[in-house]
């Protein structure tokens, strides 16, 4: 192999000590959920950067797409796996997740003590208007470079359509634009093969370029070593405490249950989400439905991925079974135990699968589904921006359903003219002034905490913790929980309801 023995001649040149430096300032900045996130590493490892280019940051975000868990984090660990073997994946991979488990503890831990927050409720008010753009930005700059031809743009045109309008699961719009893409570049459709981003980083002007580092090849002894010692890894602390403690102790319950949603949860973060909402609310009443909400709106505005909120639910539902332990020390056990065996799989993913999708970057047929795969995702982003821009910007929405269709559209009269002028001032910041997604996220964050100082902030933003209707009216008004239905006069009968159904996508 070509590539191989070129590898053995040439190095990238990244330091391990660089590479720190990179991933830790992508895990402080990565705010916005999965989209901002993979749109900042886009920014940083392939235009300013230029560690890896246009096509191999697209053909490892597609295979992160497919896995388990999200997708942004794994991003991250395969990257860092590219660049510095193991240790760079576990690196960047733990980087990413670090600050927003940080944050979230120390949030969880001022939730139960002292419930009312206004003034990080009305930083979260602000930052949500500064994610609106980024998000919107992150749709423009993939769109750009992956909708290169009318194909791809029908492709991205049908997924949005699909999940916006008819509800459609995430994987089956995957699955299908897969399929599609795999068909065409078998046939040797010019449209599917892979060569549709020439005008990103070339790979002769990246710093990896096309070569296939050593430690990217495959082999049978790798391969067992690595499943051996992730899987002791992850299932090791699972079966000590099934053992020990018994299958109905509260630690042996997070252990089990959330193995169980790092193998079944398809689709990204708010594949996650549904399941547990469902699970940790409805089965095991750990939470409230409300504080399932609480705990959404504080990790949309945290770094790191937006499935970090599972360990709030960790937290809470050690807190209240503590044992012999403090409830404090238990809710942080408990929700340490959930942010391990959440993301410990995920490095196993791709240490696993990651030295295969690498030597099958040439494959014809793989190169089209994967550029299928991106072109549908574009469009998954359009919905998230639009369905995040009016759960921002307006307190009401109405269903729309029948002849299929399942969306909701937003209520003018409910309009937030708060959340709309700090929108616009962050599109400004983003679009005309360029200050980028970490200044324009810092502005909008101060302006946040200014009104609520000033006493201009809505009611909504004052208050993570308040009685149930008001909070869930509340965090409603202002998350990311796409095609989430709420009342504001909700019964106990209507919540459970509203669990059934939250977080379909």
């Amino acid at each position: 192999m070509s590539a191989l023995m070129g590898s053995r001649a040439r190095a990238h040149g990244v330091s391990l000590r660089e590479a720190f430096d990179v991933w830790a300032r992508i895990a402080v900045w990565s705010f916005g959920g999965p989209a901002g996130q993979i749109a900042l590493m886009h920014k940083v490892l392939v235009e300013e950067k230029r560690w890896l280019s246009e096509s191999r940051f697209l053909h490892a975000l597609n295979y992160c797409m497919l896995l388990p868990g999200p997708e942004a984090q794994q991003l991250a660990t395969y990257v860092g796996w590219l660049m510095h073997g193991t240790l760079g994946g576990v690196m960047a991979g733990g980087l990413f997740v670090l600050p927003g488990a940080a944050a979230i503890m120390g949030l969880s831990v001022v939730y139960v003590l002292f419930g009312k927050i206004g003034i990080v409720a009305a930083a979260f008010f602000g930052l949500k208007a500064a994610v609106i753009a980024i998000v919107v930005e992150a749709v423009i700059r993939i769109g750009k470079r992956a909708l290169a031809n009318r194909a791809l743009q029908g492709i991205a045109a049908a997924a949005f359509a699909s999940i916006f309008l008819f509800d459609v699961a995430f994987p089956l719009i995957i699955l299908g634009a897969g399929l599609v893409g795999y068909f065409g570049g078998r046939r040797g459709w010019p449209r599917f093969s892979g060569r549709a981003h020439a005008s990103g980083v070339k790979n002769d002007d990246s710093l990896l370029g096309d070569l296939l580092p050593l430690h990217t090849t495959a082999s049978a002894r790798a391969t067992l070593q690595c499943v051996a010692v992730r899987l002791f890894l992850w299932l090791a602390p699972v079966t000590i405490l099934a053992l020990t403690l018994g299958p109905e102790n509260v630690f042996s319950q997070i252990a089990v249950f959330f193995s169980k949603m790092a193998m079944v949860t398809f689709g990204g973060a708010y594949a996650v989400l549904a399941y547990v909402a469902q699970q940790a609310v409805d089965e095991f009443h750990w939470l409230h439905s409300h504080e399932m909400l609480d705990g959404l709106g504080m990790a949309e505005t945290t770094p790191g991925p937006l499935v970090i909120v599972l360990q709030f639910v960790g937290f809470l539902a050690a807190y209240r079974q503590p044992g012999v332990l403090s409830p404090i020390l238990a809710g942080a056990l408990g929700g340490l135990l959930t942010t391990w065996v959440t993301f410990v799989p995920c490095f196993l993913w791709i240490f696993l699968g990651a030295p295969f999708v690498e030597k099958l970057r040439d494959n014809r047929a793989l190169a089209g589904a994967l550029t299928a795969i991106t072109a549908s995702v574009v469009g998954v982003i359009l919905n998230l921006a639009i369905w995040f821009s009016i759960h921002v910007l307006f307190h009401e929405t109405a269903p729309v359903r029948g002849l299929g269709f399942s969306f909701e559209i937003p209520l003018l009269p409910s309009l937030d003219p708060l959340a709309l002028l700090l929108t616009i001032g962050a599109a400004l910041a983003l679009f005309r002034f360029g200050l980028g997604a970490p200044r324009t996220l810092a502005l909008c964050t101060a302006a946040g905490v200014l009104l609520f100082i000033f006493g201009a902030a809505p009611a909504a933003a004052r208050t993570l913790a308040a009685p149930e209707s008001a909070a869930m009216r509340a965090v409603a008004n202002y998350s990311l929980a796409p095609k989430m239905m709420m009342s504001s006069h909700m019964d106990e009968r209507g919540a459970r309801n509203t669990n059934r159904t939250f977080l379909r996508r």
